[in-house]
């Protein structure tokens, strides 16, 4: 038997799930179908991901597009909500904060300026006001940090489901099996073929795919600069809390921590091959987190591992930033995926920008072409330096 939609959208993550509830929630009447190989979202990566939420990037697109998703996270429960149930997402605004040695200061103040060209209230914080926030700090050799106390993190499994929810109740159609290639002919797509060998016909294909993105495209012999790297999550408790609840701080050496609940969670971009490994190593904090971390901490001396978990980033080998909108070389296939790591973050925004692309055939919300394919042949790259 075959189907048929307006609209195939590969991948039911964040990304894909924000796209199918922005383009009916904005009137689109054709039909959505989204189609998720992970049913249990056992091995996707918006649960497995770290929940920071910021807008200290470097570069006017991310902070346009994570400064407009930060505004829908604050209204997230309500806009999400279905038959008056709100859908939590358990946002914590308690700030992002990356700590920086003097060297680094000049940047950061460059950095702070961009921001407050669109009304980030970053702040470049000395000595004496980082241990107002973190009272335990070791600062020594520290010069100061930039902040912007409107960011936080949040529940990613939550935000997933409710977007997914939402575009159910809205209308989209989900199906939870894998694509096995996309279907094409001399005047583009006309549909896919699914993993048990159903066709659904379509003229249109939305690869959000993820880390698996790049796999489904070198299918149809259009490859993308966008591998799977593994990323853990250690969580952990200490003996001694905290004084105060903890934004999410970046140190120096780029290992990260937060708090979870009463425990705590950490992480570092480590260098690795890439590949699908979802494995964590009790060894990773022991030899790479744990010595920043005391160091950085006194409290995080005393450290008792609870758990750990594993993520693929979607990588972006090129710049390190989304691809997002049309394909230049296939008529009907879209891209969203490559977002290495910024996902999460600026799901609300693309959603809706490429429902806007995908209904009008251009961005209205924001221009989110600095972020095409083509950028990659005409150099015309976009080089984020704050990375996490």
């Amino acid at each position: 038997m075959t189907k048929y939609a307006d609209i195939i959208i590969v991948g039911g993550g964040v990304m894909g799930s924000s796209l199918a509830y922005h383009l009916l929630n904005e009137g689109y009447t054709g039909k959505v179908v989204v189609c998720e190989k992970d049913k249990l979202y056992e091995f996707a990566s918006t649960p497995r991901s770290a929940g920071g939420i910021r807008q200290l990037f470097t570069c006017d697109i991310n902070i346009q597009i994570s400064k407009f998703s930060l505004s829908k996270y604050q209204t997230f429960p309500k806009d999400m909500a279905i038959n008056g149930e709100p859908a939590e997402i358990d946002f914590k605004q308690r700030g992002y904060l990356f700590l920086a040695k003097q060297t680094s200061l000049p940047h950061l103040k460059e950095q702070m300026t961009l921001q407050h060209k669109y009304d980030v209230p970053s702040r470049l914080l000395n000595k004496n006001e980082l241990l107002e926030i973190i009272p335990e700090l070791k600062t020594d050799d520290l010069a100061g940090g930039l902040y912007c106390e409107e960011d936080g993190y949040l529940d990613p499994y939550s935000v997933m489901q409710g977007y997914a929810r939402k575009a159910r109740h809205l209308g989209a159609t989900y199906v939870y099996r894998g694509v096995e290639t996309i279907l094409t002919d001399r005047n583009g797509i006309y549909g896919i073929r699914l993993e048990n060998g159903e066709l659904l016909y379509t003229k249109k294909v939305i690869n959000c795919a993820g880390p698996w993105a790049a796999a489904l495209s070198e299918k149809i012999n259009l490859p993308l600069p966008v591998v799977p790297l593994k990323r853990q999550v250690i969580k952990f408790d200490i003996a001694e809390p905290l004084l105060n609840k903890l934004p999410l701080t970046i140190d120096p050496t780029g290992v990260y921590f937060r708090h979870e609940g009463d425990a705590l969670i950490s992480g570092f971009s480590e260098k690795v091959k890439p590949g699908y490994d979802f494995s964590w190593k009790r060894s990773f904090f022991e030899e790479q987190l744990w010595p920043v971390l005391a160091q950085r901490i006194p409290n995080f001396e005393r450290a008792k591992v609870q758990g750990g978990w594993a993520g693929l980033y979607s990588f972006n080998t090129i710049d390190q930033n989304a691809i997002i909108g049309k394909h230049p070389e296939l008529s009907g296939y879209y891209l969203a995926c490559g977002f290495s790591g910024h996902g999460m973050q600026q799901a609300p925004a693309v959603g809706k920008c490429l429902a806007e692309l995908l209904m009008t055939g251009n961005y209205q919300t924001l221009d989110l072409s600095p972020l095409r394919m083509e950028r990659f042949k005409e150099n015309d790259l976009i080089i984020e330096k704050a990375i996490v």
